[in-house]
């Protein structure tokens, strides 16, 4: 089934709202949990990407394919950066002061 390109675009204006919308209402403090959940998405989009790469045949869906792989790489690692210096940033400092 194809999906026609306004209606995809429509799914994806709603979803960039509705994204805006919860994340703007969550606590401050649970944003590293929320960034954690993030990272697994980001990882199964990763997958996806390679998959995709992997049925390619023609020059530009290898592209196209190697774009998003490097892309989904790139946001899976630096969500996982992001979330490693938040949690430092919840670490108690008692051990500092002897």
């Amino acid at each position: 089934m194809m999906i026609d390109g306004f209606i995809a675009l429509y799914i994806f204006m709603l979803a960039a709202f509705v994204g805006h919308e919860v994340i703007g209402r969550v606590p401050v403090i649970l944003h590293t949990p929320l960034m954690s959940g993030s990272n697994f998405v980001h990882g199964i989009v990763l997958v996806g990407a390679m998959v995709a790469l992997g049925r390619a045949d023609t020059t530009l869906e290898l592209s196209i394919g190697f774009i998003g792989v490097a892309l989904a790489a790139g946001n899976a690692v630096g969500g996982y950066v992001v979330t490693e210096r938040m949690l430092e940033m919840f670490k108690s400092s008692k051990g500092d002061k002897k």
